[in-house]
């Protein structure tokens, strides 16, 4: 019977046997992973990896339906004005869309600036009286619609006139005109609050101011006391 001794030494060597046998499992247990993601990661077929959206320009609709701003168009410089042409339009490398990326679309020569009143929005103001004599004009910015080709600048300045509304309507003024405007209901109603105050402690001026009142409204040239248009 053979005895086997063990000493110090060789338990030391016996521990590190175990646990490089230990590490070299776990490295080659990593490294397969790895290369499984790998793989798998490699294998995804490319119509699978879809574009994100780009700016305002939805994905995955139909090419041939996007907005301006979503397609680089080239344009005749050299047209002639209000003559129909075709621009050959490509759809921008960010933007995944359905069909033919490389399409027609017709344009009218002109520049953006003259193109008509519903082919672009403009902002708004009411820093105007709209019932001023003469007409008051404004200008504002103005951007052409997404659907609209043209040339030069898609955004432009531009006068409009003053015709902005407050809310009030006429027949609503010339209704409290006539019903209690003794007691300067329209007066208040409008706006126009020191004449109203007059016109109610001197009973509608004993009847006239009243009636004058009624004509004025009836003809839209009393209007609301911040200069806008009725409703």
């Amino acid at each position: 019977m053979h005895v086997i001794r063990i000493n110090a030494k060789n338990v030391v060597y016996i521990i590190l046997a175990i646990l490089s046998t230990s590490v070299r499992e776990a490295h080659m247990g990593y490294e397969e992973s790895i290369s499984n993601y790998a793989i798998n990661t490699n294998s995804t077929p490319a119509y699978n990896i879809r574009k994100e959206q780009y700016g305002t320009c939805p994905s995955g609709g139909l090419c041939s339906e996007l907005s301006i701003e979503c397609l680089t168009c080239s344009l005749n410089q050299n047209c002639i004005y209000g003559a129909t042409y075709n621009a050959n339009c490509t759809v921008l490398s960010q933007i995944d869309c359905v069909g033919k990326i490389n399409f027609a679309k017709p344009y009218i020569c002109r520049y953006c600036y003259q193109t008509e009143k519903w082919e672009h929005d403009c902002h708004q103001k009411n820093s105007c009286s709209s019932v001023a004599s003469p007409r008051q004009y404004y200008r504002t910015n103005c951007t052409v619609k997404s659907n609209v080709l043209c040339l030069g600048r898609r955004k432009f300045l531009k006068n409009l006139p003053c015709n902005w509304t407050g809310g009030y309507r006429w027949s609503t003024a010339l209704i409290l005109s006539i019903t209690l405007g003794g007691f300067g209901a329209d007066r208040f109603y409008l706006g126009h609050w020191q004449e109203g105050i007059g016109k109610l402690f001197s009973f509608g001026g004993l009847g006239v101011w009243t009636l004058i009142d009624v004509m004025l409204i009836s003809m839209r040239y009393l209007g609301p006391a911040d200069g806008s248009l009725y409703i």
